[in-house]
């Protein structure tokens, strides 16, 4: 039986990691850890799923848990993973992220050495650690120079460098990633591409309880404020990866990188029209420049290349179907 500690078990990946392995009957026992419960609405997941409150900064608290609980695997999610935030709160959410991470791994450690076995971890980093770079460096490669310009990018920079160290001079089973920009059902608003989502659905408010066939078909039109729109990303369903996740916890390398991307590029823009198309919207993106970040990075397009040799792990939910099915649960 596989016997995995989720961290951050509250967050929006988190339910999705559940539904992949409940949808694959795997037999498998999680026990995860957020300060706060999840709120798991729509699936039952108790058979195979514990949850306990810990703050992950209490060191031994940590290691009294893992230790009694003897992971297989560690699929670590915990951290401060919006930029916004980071740029607001740099000092917190540096300590945090990081402080979080060595807890984590420090017990980790000392559990392989009184077992003799190996528990694998996931440490789950991000696409902001490359940077801004130029359109002739795309798509980015695991071996390219880093260049991280927000707080949040440094974070997860030091948090590869703790993995290295672990998985090079202590021998822990570590395995890394750099996730690009996912979304799904259940995100928080917050984030960039669900909050556009609220703000482009609300406009069809005032149609809303009219009922007659006519008015659902009629094309609204509105404006919205955003950041700057002509910043490219590679979007990706948050259940692709899941998926990559569970997979290289099966199959990854021990101390490599992976890319978990799709290899394509959209603009925010074009992703507003997506979701205009889908809802019978004009969208009229309006700049407010209180929600330009400093210093963002422009163009972010990765190769999976990598990932795909090691696993066969490939995206596979196109961007369309993704918009779709959070705004069939915003409905």
């Amino acid at each position: 039986m596989r016997k995995i500690l989720l961290t951050g078990c509250s967050g929006f990946v988190a339910r999705h990691y559940l539904d992949l392995l409940k949808d694959n009957n795997e037999d498998v026992k999680v026990l995860g850890v957020d300060i706060k419960p999840p709120a798991f609405v729509d699936r039952d997941f108790s058979d195979i799923f514990e949850y306990r409150s810990l703050n992950l900064l209490e060191k031994d608290e940590v290691e009294k848990l893992i230790l009694n609980f003897g992971p297989t695997d560690v699929l670590h999610l915990a951290a401060f993973s919006s930029v916004k935030y980071s740029w607001e709160y740099p000092a917190e959410c540096f300590q945090n992220n990081t402080s979080v991470f060595l807890s984590v791994v420090e017990a980790v450690r000392k559990l392989n050495g009184i077992t003799g076995k190996s528990c694998r971890i996931l440490s789950v980093g991000s696409s902001e650690i490359y940077g801004d770079v130029k359109e002739d460096m795309i798509p980015l490669k695991e071996d390219m120079e880093i260049h991280p310009l927000n707080p949040y990018a440094i974070a997860r920079e030091a948090q590869e460098a703790l993995s290295k160290v672990y998985a090079e001079h202590f021998d822990v089973d570590i395995i890394l990633t750099r996730s690009f920009n996912h979304m799904g059902p259940g995100q928080d608003s917050r984030f960039v591409i669900p909050g556009f989502l609220d703000r482009i659905m609300a406009l069809r408010l005032p149609l809303e309880g009219k009922g007659d066939r006519e008015t659902v078909d009629e094309v609204v039109s509105g404006t919205i404020e955003t950041g700057d729109v002509s910043i490219i990303r590679d979007f990706l369903d948050v259940r692709d990866v899941v998926r990559a996740y569970d997979i290289l916890l099966k199959q990854g390398k021990p101390g490599e990188i992976y890319n978990i991307c799709k290899g394509e590029g959209v603009s925010l823009r074009e992703v507003i029209d997506v979701m205009g198309n889908l809802l019978n919207i004009k969208v009229t993106p309006e700049v407010n420049p209180e929600f330009v970040r400093p210093d963002d990075n422009h163009i972010i397009i990765g190769s999976p290349d990598k990932i795909f040799k090691d696993t066969g792990w490939k995206a596979e939910i196109p961007l369309e179907k993704t918009i779709q099915d959070m705004i069939t649960e915003r409905r």
